[in-house]
């Protein structure tokens, strides 16, 4: 049945889940808290008819937003919005949940997740007349997107070519694809963006990535030691970073230059570590507002917000791109979930991208 908004839902249950027979067989208690019920009730697909919902259309609440979930056989899920492909849960395969949303998060813009930003981020590029500061991003989150189904329940594309509704957002002729794909412990998010203008555009990109933590004090970030940042908090001045990992007890706006593709997240309460593995996306930012009440309300979080949630960003942020007519652009982000037995000790952020690939 079609909706209002042209939207179809129908349920997977042909699609990786058991058949009739098998169930009958098992014998299952069908209560609510059986995990496979659990799952049925989350498989769903919401597919595009004619054309996506309005850009103008209210929604009352982010968790009312049509949205994609995503499955695969080892147990990791997401769910993907199918405006701005913004992913707002991602789980590994023990069903703990990896990414932050703020409980204030409501409306179209839901805070925290992950989020592409596109074409500017913040000061960074050559539009700063558009945004100034991390809480005013160029994001696709409040811009439907079409989906191509895959016929893979563990990955979903979805695209975004120059119409007159989003010309206003930004006066060039372009076509970007998204896909998002999942795999034991990983999720992987391709970025393509093709200039179907007939002159040049720069621009800059980012996927804003908010994890989940234990305690904010408690999480060491590697990979980024002896780098070049700037500082956000001293008006963009380069610094260099110490050569020890990465731990948190204020503040912290800093874009990171020129990072070697491979960052850990390492939670010492949750007993695990987050790889971040780079392609085409150079740059890092890093960023809590730690007890700066105001600047984290204003960027749309609660005040307290900041205990459990780091952002670690990947982008292209301090040298734009230009991307000549008819020329496109890659760029490739992963993120994996290490088991507790490489979250002691000091850790090398090359020996974690060897587990999280093994």
């Amino acid at each position: 049945m079609y909706s209002q908004m042209g939207i179809i839902t129908k349920p997977l249950i042909s699609i990786g889940c058991p058949s009739r027979s098998r169930i009958s067989k098992a014998k299952l208690d069908w209560t609510k808290d059986n995990p496979l019920v659990k799952r049925i009730r989350l498989w769903r697909w919401f597919g595009t008819y004619n054309q996506m919902p309005r850009n103008d259309y209210a929604f009352s609440d982010y968790k009312s937003m049509p949205r994609v979930l995503l499955f695969e056989p080892g147990g990791s899920s997401a769910e993907v919005l199918l405006y701005g492909g913004k992913v707002v849960s991602w789980k590994n395969s023990l069903g703990e949940e990896l990414l932050f949303m703020s409980k204030k998060a409501s409306g179209r813009v839901p805070k925290g997740g992950i989020s592409l930003c596109f074409p500017q981020l913040g000061n960074m590029g050559t539009m700063k007349e558009i945004c100034s500061s991390k809480n005013h991003v160029k994001s696709l989150d409040d811009i439907p997107l079409r989906m191509s189904p895959t016929g893979n329940p563990s990955s979903v594309d979805l695209t975004l070519k120059t119409s007159s509704n989003n010309l206003n957002m930004w006066p060039r002729s372009f076509e970007l694809r998204l896909r998002v794909s999942l795999g034991p412990d990983k999720m992987t998010i391709m970025s393509h963006i093709k200039n179907t203008d007939s002159t040049s555009f720069p621009f800059t990109i980012s996927l804003q990535n908010y994890f989940l933590v234990s305690d904010i004090s408690e999480v060491r970030v590697e990979g980024l030691e002896t780098l070049d940042f700037l500082d956000n908090l001293q008006q963009g001045k380069r610094f260099t970073e110490q050569p020890d990992a990465i731990t948190f007890d204020g503040e912290v706006d800093r874009v990171y230059t020129r990072t070697p593709g491979n960052i850990a997240i390492i939670d010492h309460k949750k007993k695990r570590t987050i790889v971040i593995r780079n392609e085409g996306l150079p740059d890092a930012e890093l960023w809590t507002p730690w007890d700066n009440a105001p600047k984290a309300v204003v960027s749309g979080f609660a005040d307290k917000d900041y205990k459990t949630m780091l952002s670690v960003d990947s982008g292209v942020l301090e040298n734009p791109i230009n991307l000549k007519p008819l020329e496109e652009w890659k760029g490739y982000q992963e993120l994996s979930v290490i088991s507790s037995s490489y979250c002691s000790g000091q850790l090398d952020a090359k020996t974690v991208a060897f587990y999280a690939k093994t």
